[in-house]
């Protein structure tokens, strides 16, 4: 048995998400509260009571779902006495979910990691003007297949890249709203099955977030960095790393590059990973693998009740 952990990325977050874990464990009880304590804000009470809109913005939902990873992370640990770097044999995250990677990695504190990441959804908002970047969801078409579209929504005003490779049939796209409303348009002439703008407040993961990128490349260099006690598989390379200065570099990277999640995957299979447990809220990544990969055993674990399954699974 070859396990890996996999950690969500924005897009996971609910109303409510992490409020069971903490009723049930003073560990979990104990992350949301240091996170609290570090951004200087009730971060929790927006998680566990709303409003809705308010957790959903991206200087929230960002914290908010390491939170609850590493809320999970720390109850196996303190509670079960399960220690990741003993049971993993990668960890990787998508998109801010690397973050939490890393931290459950050991490479950044966990003040740390609440402190990037709230830099990140900072930058990442203020990137670039409300409206004039958005994302879109291309299903029925694959990467490489993708790319004629993107070429023909390109033009010397507007950017379009493919953002996302999540799986075989679902690309997300990221650019300027003019090239992203017209995929939406003419997805179907390339053969898609949809193409359907996602509600997201700027164009993640296109070289229209260079601003954050900067910004982020500056915030890292306030921060202790250890090597990764589990290889970590990198969004912008789908291979695995350790050495910290690699991991600052990709993670930068990480904010204009593309999100190669369906190569990260392929890679696990390729190296005969058994189990991958997705930790946090939502169950996305664990639908994208059971969806891609049958011979792989696949849970989430987000409440006490799954937390406690994984923990005899594991």
């Amino acid at each position: 048995m070859k396990n890996a952990f996999v950690f969500p990325g924005q897009g996971s977050q609910f109303v409510g998400m992490g409020k069971e874990l903490a009723e049930s464990f003073s560990s979990a009880r104990e992350v949301f509260e240091e996170i609290d304590n570090t951004l200087n804000q009730n971060l929790f009470h927006i998680m566990t009571c709303g409003p809705e809109y308010e957790l959903t913005m991206t200087i929230n939902a960002q914290p908010a779902l390491m939170a609850v990873s590493m809320a999970v992370v720390r109850v196996l640990e303190k509670d079960f006495g399960i220690s990741l770097k003993d049971k993993a044999t990668f960890v990787a995250g998508h998109s801010l979910g690397e973050y939490s990677a890393a931290c459950a990695a050991g490479v950044f504190s966990l003040a740390d990691t609440a402190r990037l990441l709230r830099t990140r959804g900072d930058a990442m908002q203020k990137a670039v003007p409300l409206g004039v970047g958005g994302m879109a969801a291309v299903l029925g078409l694959s990467y490489k297949d993708v790319n004629a579209l993107v070429e023909a929504c390109e033009d010397n005003n507007s950017i379009c890249v493919a953002a996302n490779d999540n799986s075989d049939g679902q690309v997300v796209l990221s650019g300027h709203m003019a090239a992203i409303d017209k995929a939406v348009e003419i997805a179907s002439e390339f053969g898609a099955k949809r193409c359907v703008k996602l509600p997201v407040s700027a164009p993640f993961h296109s070289p229209l977030m260079q601003p954050a990128a900067e910004v982020m490349a500056r915030a890292f260099m306030n921060v202790q960095a250890n090597p990764a006690q589990i290889p970590l598989i990198a969004n912008v390379l789908a291979t695995p790393i350790t050495n910290e200065k690699e991991i600052i570099k990709h993670l930068v990277e990480q904010v204009t590059g593309s999100v190669r999640w369906r190569e990260t995957l392929e890679y696990m299979h390729n190296q005969n990973i058994t189990d991958i447990y997705e930790l946090g809220a939502g169950k996305v990544l664990s639908g994208m693998i059971k969806r891609g990969y049958k011979d792989i055993n696949t849970a989430s674990a987000c409440t006490p009740a799954e937390v406690e399954e994984l923990a005899k699974n594991l």
